[in-house]
């Protein structure tokens, strides 16, 4: 594989809507990025111009360890062959994790590993996404419309349906998933001087600390949390990092106060009339917004998915949910596809028992099962319907919604909400080549989400 001597940063995502949040932070701060969902080739890359950041959209949030060590290696070793000097490692801002399931602990191993790297930064905390972490203890807010809450008290993150988070402190969640000790560079430390700064943080390193937590509650952290990643990078060595799309924040909102940063380019979409939504969320989050959705005359198709799981009637399911689609498209409403509508939708339970009785693991598997199922769905409205937008939502799911619909990349179109951008879809030679989509995380987002989607405006 190419280098290309311009590229800053590159970033593996444990899945697919967390790495446009990283691209979009980017983005935003100027910097050219393009997410792909596989290793980009150099002939790939040379169709992008003046290319500051490669992505790549992952699933190790859904991965077992052992597939961990298969695929974050190769995954690895394929981003450091791209020469950019600093790597990430983007898990969600949420954290969720376990030492069974999409474990940020074996990733940290495995990438310590690949780069060498003797200590490696984490920061999970990212103000603009209501992400909050003091003393160690992760906070978040239910949407952006509610407080935030201590992780383990948190609505949906508690009652995670593969990872239930019964831990906020970190640190001792993360210390079931490796044996590397970490330290804390607490919300206290942040508001030192620069030199005592730099000294609190040695002074960990010097402690044989292998991973540095960060607390952030604020923007102003920022640039002081990037000035010390930053001065960690070494001529010739790559800089490993970890942690949500805060680590992109800070290393951006350094690099501006140094002057380093060019003109954002101008955003925006104009706005439509109709919309094709498929939902592969159980946060009550994204239960709100289509409620608000449907509210304003979309209309539902609830999908069967202990039928969509079973290969016996996934095919006849997928073309009825798509002629009723239609349907609704050719009277002028717009159409919601979900899954699931909350953590309590009994759908949940039928699918799991179909799953088992079909000798499949419903916590590993259903995440691409039926992440294929809907990008099937949606790929047929949108080709008969011939509407270019669209909108996905499910972290777990996305990733196997894009590679069903051919998708090679994903670039920023406009800005709906943090972390959740408006992109344009590069599918060379398909029909999906240039649509404009979302894919939002369960979290993501007001109560009107799709009503943005609709109307994005321009910058």
């Amino acid at each position: 594989m190419g280098t290309s001597n311009d590229l800053l940063l590159s970033y593996y995502g444990d899945d697919f809507t967390g790495s446009t949040d990283v691209m979009e932070s980017l983005t935003r701060a100027g910097l050219r990025t393009v997410m792909f969902i596989d290793p980009p080739t150099a002939e790939q890359l040379r169709k992008y111009e003046a290319l500051r950041a490669v992505g790549l959209a992952g699933s190790s949030r859904t991965m077992s360890p052992r597939q961990m060590d298969v695929q974050l290696t190769e995954a690895f070793g394929k981003l450091a062959a791209l020469g950019a000097p600093i790597v990430h490692y983007k898990m969600c801002s949420t954290f969720d994790s376990s030492p069974q399931v999409g474990s940020i602990g074996r990733a940290i191993d495995i990438g310590m590993k690949v780069f060498g790297s003797k200590v490696t930064a984490l920061l999970v905390g990212a103000p603009i996404l209501g992400r909050y972490c003091a003393f160690g203890n992760l906070f978040a807010r239910s949407g952006l419309d509610s407080e935030p809450c201590r992780l383990d008290r948190h609505p949906t993150m508690r009652h995670h349906p593969t990872t239930p988070m019964d831990e906020a402190d970190l640190r001792i969640h993360l210390g079931k998933q490796t044996a590397r000790k970490i330290g804390l560079f607490d919300v206290l430390a942040l508001e030192l001087p620069t030199e005592a700064a730099e000294a609190k943080f040695h002074s960990l390193l010097d402690a044989g600390n292998e991973i540095v937590l960060f607390d952030v509650l604020y923007d102003e952290h920022l640039p002081a949390i990037g000035r010390l990643m930053w001065k960690q990078m070494t001529p010739g060595r790559t800089l490993f990092l970890v942690g949500s799309s805060g680590v992109e924040y800070a290393l951006t909102a350094h690099m501006n106060s140094l002057g380093m940063l060019p003109a954002p380019r101008p955003l925006g979409a104009d706005a439509i009339e109709r919309l094709v939504v498929v939902s592969g969320s159980c946060s009550p989050v994204t239960d709100r917004q289509l409620a608000w959705f449907l509210e304003r005359g979309a209309g539902e198709i609830p999908l069967k998915t202990d039928r969509l799981v079973d290969p016996a009637c996934r095919e006849a399911e997928i073309e009825s949910s798509v002629q009723e689609a239609l349907r609704l498209l050719g009277s002028g409403h717009s159409v919601v596809l979900p899954t699931c509508r909350g953590p309590q939708d009994p759908r949940l339970a039928a699918t799991v028992a179909r799953l088992e009785a079909l000798g499949q693991d419903a916590k590993l598997r259903s995440a691409e099962i039926l992440g294929r199922a809907l990008g099937d769905i949606l790929m047929r409205i949108l080709d008969r319907s011939k509407l270019r937008r669209a909108a996905v939502t499910g972290g777990d799911t996305s990733t196997f919604v894009a590679r069903q619909m051919g998708i090679e990349a994903l670039e920023m179109l406009a800005p709906l909400a943090p972390g959740a951008p408006l992109c344009t879809a590069h599918a060379p030679g398909t029909s999906m080549h240039g649509l404009e989509i979302v894919f939002k995380g369960g979290q993501n987002g007001k109560t009107d989400f799709f009503g943005a989607v609709m109307s994005p405006g321009r910058n």
